[in-house]
């Protein structure tokens, strides 16, 4: 609105003109003290045509600085009122408030500070837009994406979209001067073990030690077994697991987690976390890529009935139904390389356990 008539003479400091959004009251000021001079009649024509134009484009920003083009600034400090005029101005943000809205993820109220949380969400391919916020104000911490990411409020895994392959389009690589026969995306599984297992490279100084064990009793005593019971004798995967759950009773240090928590003050702290219990992976060779699902209490449970939540472990993950949880609960993994027929390989920690025991082939050894 108009604040004054065509001819008069306002007060320095008063406003001459407020722009106020559509179906927004203005106050109206007082009338002021101000010397009235007569208007020319052209001059009061041109006035009211003035206004009319106003008016019609009120709501609009005429003049911005600092801002984004996208016709919505921000005021970084209060417009100053004279004590002759009442302006019905929008009231300042809190400033504590707008600090936080700073981070704010746009369509969400919840907010992400600490940028080791942006980083976890982004390696394992968590939306942040799904992710509820348990800090103040709706703040996302480190213990809200752990929770997404290990399935602590979700009981079923996402629906994978199988990667489609993409045949050849006569397409010529620029480095090799080769056709590109196929274009296979990455993602689903495939994406999250690639990115755990770049990880476990880039943050985990591994140290492998190569031992030759004697087998030579194990298999007796597993021909003794199967000559009693054919069919409900256990697996050697089963027994080196019932083996594996005593020796880290033993050595509970290699049954930890290395983890980067968020301090108080938004920082990180490290932290080497042991567990009352043990979480036994196995890694499970799919369609879909290497996974890992987690026998849970494995050190409650005898040769037999590890050997039967093997089995199931592995159908299930076979078959693309293991749950997040039976994926990421490990606290300790166990690899078999003998199904390839080799003596061993380098191991890949399973990010973020401390430590992994690998078995090659049992062959015969002269003595």
């Amino acid at each position: 609105m108009l604040h004054g008539e065509a001819g008069q003479t306002l007060d320095v400091g008063r406003p001459l003109i407020s722009v106020a959004p559509v179906d927004a009251s203005v106050a109206a000021d007082p009338e002021p003290a101000v010397e009235k001079v007569p208007a020319a009649p052209s001059a009061d024509a041109a006035a009211e045509s003035y206004r009319t134009e106003e008016k019609a484009g009120s709501g609009n920003v005429l003049i911005g600085y600092g801002t984004s083009g996208s016709g919505e600034g921000r005021r970084t400090r209060p417009r100053k009122v004279s004590a002759g005029s009442a302006v019905a101005v929008t009231s300042e943000p809190d400033f504590a408030e707008l600090s936080l809205s700073r981070t704010r993820i746009p369509g969400k109220l919840s907010a992400v500070i600490s940028p080791l949380v942006r980083k976890m969400a982004r390696d394992h391919g968590v939306s942040l837009d799904a992710v509820p916020g348990s800090g103040e104000s709706g703040l996302i911490l480190r213990r809200d994406i752990e929770a997404a990411i290990g399935g602590a409020t979700r009981e079923t895994a996402p629906v994978e979209v199988p990667a489609v392959v993409q045949p050849s389009t006569g397409v010529q690589d620029a480095r090799t001067g080769l056709n590109v026969a196929s274009r296979t995306p990455v993602r689903g599984i495939r994406k999250a073990v690639a990115a755990n297992m770049t990880r476990s490279r880039s943050e985990i100084p591994e140290a492998t030690v190569w031992v030759d064990v004697d087998a030579t009793a194990l298999l007796e005593m597993r021909a003794e077994l199967k000559k009693r019971d054919p069919h409900g004798t256990p697996g050697l995967l089963a027994f080196i697991a019932r083996f594996v759950t005593a020796g880290l009773k033993k050595f509970p240090e290699l049954n930890t987690r290395f983890v980067t928590a968020e301090d108080t003050a938004g920082g990180e702290i490290q932290e080497v976390v042991a567990f009352d219990g043990i979480n036994l992976g196995f890694a499970a060779q799919t369609d879909r890529g290497l996974v890992v699902p987690s026998v849970r209490n494995a050190h409650l449970l005898n040769a037999r009935e590890l050997n039967a939540e093997i089995r199931r472990l592995t159908a299930v993950a076979r078959d693309g139904k293991a749950t997040p949880t039976e994926l990421a609960s490990g606290t300790f993994t166990l690899n078999n390389y003998g199904v390839f027929g080799v003596d061993g390989s380098a191991a890949i920690i399973n990010y973020p356990e401390v430590a992994m025991l690998g078995v090659g082939r049992i062959i015969d050894k002269p003595g």
